[in-house]
């Protein structure tokens, strides 16, 4: 549909009429759902070209495209490129908008998102902090922006060891988006996914591989497993279930998940980005102590071979 509309609006409109901008902008976008980082990187490139040119760097419309960029980039895993975009887009929103506006919170969220990424947990935690207050006024506690930023702060506490405040933070999204979304939307699974990272770091394993399991499941059903292969979120969950596996010494299920992951990963971002590094040294690991339990068995079982 967006790729008729395009053609339409080119031929109609001419290519740099902001409609046809905007149906860039918006095939950029599905692109981003459908996982090809490439297209869609293409069509926001075009788009914020074409905007700066009739509109100027610091129309709303702009902004939003730089604002797309640098999502797009983060799920790249290009963390710095993605934090130019959105230090820029938060610079014009606040200029433009206000910085109570919740556009301009969006992206005082994402860089909360980048921030935790990078493990910059305090300048994290600032951020989604503002977020959720700026969220809280303007939207109200159960809002799906606000709800969404609690997630996200729920998981910080957990990476900076504060469980109990994770707990309360990652229930609250949880109930919240089974309320407004349902229990299968994919933000509903998100917050399973974090809960079960949190029962892991409790010691919770059972627990944990139960959330695991919901949450794979549920991205598999709501996107189709071909589109799952290739969706961050159901990514990270395949990659926790990996280390689940490790943990428990289920070690061929754990290199099947691991190697899923990577896949998956190499897809999205490329083969030599920090995750796919991060799941080579498991899978080495892996193996090195694959090998090491067959020698032992080999030298516990040579004397009885002597007799």
């Amino acid at each position: 549909m967006y790729l008729r509309a395009l053609q339409g609006c080119e031929e109609a409109l001419g290519p740099d009429h902001a409609s046809t901008l905007d149906t860039v902008s918006n095939l950029g976008n599905l692109y981003t759902n459908q996982g090809k980082l490439a297209e869609a990187e293409k069509m926001y490139l075009r788009a914020l070209q074409g905007y700066e040119e009739a509109l100027g760097p610091d129309h709303t419309s702009t902004l939003r495209t730089v604002s797309n960029l640098g999502l797009l980039y983060a799920d790249q895993g290009k963390l710095a490129e993605a934090e130019k975009m959105y230090l820029r887009a938060l610079q014009g929103c606040e200029e433009a908008l206000g910085p109570d506006h919740t556009s301009t919170l969006v992206i005082v969220h994402n860089l909360g998102e980048l921030y935790s990424d990078e493990g910059k947990l305090v300048e994290a935690e600032a951020m989604f902090t503002r977020a959720l207050q700026g969220c809280e006024e303007a939207l109200g506690p159960n809002h799906t922006s606000t709800l969404y930023t609690v997630c996200h702060l729920g998981n910080l506490y957990r990476l900076q060891h504060k469980l109990a405040e994770a707990e309360i933070m990652i229930r609250r999204a949880m109930k919240g988006f089974e309320d407004t979304l349902g229990p299968k939307h994919t933000s509903t699974l998100l917050t399973i996914h974090n809960l079960g990272m949190l029962n892991a770091d409790q010691g919770k394993l059972a627990e944990a591989e139960a959330m695991y399991e919901r949450a794979l499941q549920g991205y598999e059903d709501a996107l189709s497993l071909e589109l799952a292969s290739s969706y961050l979120p159901a990514l990270n969950t395949v990659f926790a279930f990996g280390d689940l596996f490790s943990k428990i010494d289920r070690k061929d299920m754990a290199r099947a998940m691991y190697n899923r992951a990577l896949s998956g990963y190499a897809t999205v971002q490329g083969p030599s980005s920090k995750l796919c590094r991060q799941l080579e040294d498991r899978l080495q690991a892996l193996q090195v102590a694959s090998a090491e339990s067959k020698e032992g068995q080999g030298e516990f079982t040579e004397p009885g071979a002597v007799k």
